[in-house]
């Protein structure tokens, strides 16, 4: 049990998580407050939804580097240091393709893949400002950044999932590997998490969708959000001290057939 605590102790370690208002945001803030680390939580408008007690929230537009940056050395300068940086925060679009405005591909590739990026350059020159020795960037992607989906189950669904959120994903795991090659040297681990179909118990999916998908997916059924925990918490403890570059995917084998 010792050898497990030293592998997973994640106390006192300082987390900032995007899109922390989220469903999946909201859960990593849990999980993460559970285990004795420092949490602060950042979205567009954290007034919104329930606040968790234990959770640092912050105001920031992730397409806006300044805001960043601000945030982050506000964040530094209250708790001397950021160790894992979970770039969780996403938006997508649903209208038929043949409808889609530019406004629409602009704002979902400005959060995903623009968004990304400037908290990973914001982290890792303040990472270099303060000298700091070791940090950890933990990406969430999607199973549709690597394969399509599969159009014949969204028959009692609207939120069809688009292509340009499809590619923004793919662009995160692209981004993964790049950042893990070249922060392996600043000792920054850098890997990300593409989660398959998640079930919302807040706002469920189609009954048909939920069926369609279920006997679409070799596991038989969606994914329940806390089950994308454990890999976070792995990516962000020593027990990942050699993995960098990697895409864990979460999806009950959905991107196997």
């Amino acid at each position: 049990m010792i050898y497990l605590e030293k592998l997973f102790n994640l106390k006192d370690k300082v987390i900032v998580i995007t899109g922390a208002k989220g469903q999946l945001g909201s859960k990593l803030c849990n999980a993460f407050k559970n285990s004795e680390t420092k949490v602060v939580g950042l979205d567009l408008d954290t007034s919104k939804g329930s606040s968790m007690k234990g959770v640092d929230y912050m105001d920031v537009n992730i397409k806006k580097k300044d805001e960043i940056r601000d945030a982050f050395i506000t964040i530094i300068k209250k708790y001397k240091k950021i160790d894992v940086l979970i770039n969780n925060a996403g938006v997508s679009t649903f209208e038929p393709f043949e409808d889609r405005p530019e406004e629409s591909i602009d704002h979902v590739m400005d959060v995903n893949l623009k968004g990304t990026f400037f908290c990973i350059q914001n982290y890792v020159n303040l990472f270099d400002e303060n000298k700091f020795e070791n940090g950890a960037i933990i990406n969430i992607a999607s199973v549709y950044g690597i394969v399509s989906p599969d159009f014949r189950i969204y028959t009692d669904c609207e939120r069809k999932n688009s292509e340009i959120y499809g590619a923004t994903k793919a662009g995160i795991i692209q981004m993964t590997k790049y950042f893990a090659v070249h922060l392996a040297g600043r000792n920054i681990k850098v890997n990300a998490i593409s989660p398959g179909g998640v079930y919302n118990p807040t706002n469920p999916q189609g009954e048909d969708f939920i069926k369609n998908y279920s006997f679409r997916c070799p596991m038989k059924r969606m994914a329940n959000d806390d089950e994308l925990l454990g890999a976070a918490i792995y990516l962000a403890s020593e027990a990942a001290s050699y993995t960098t570059g990697q895409n864990i995917t979460i999806d009950g084998g959905f991107s196997s057939w």
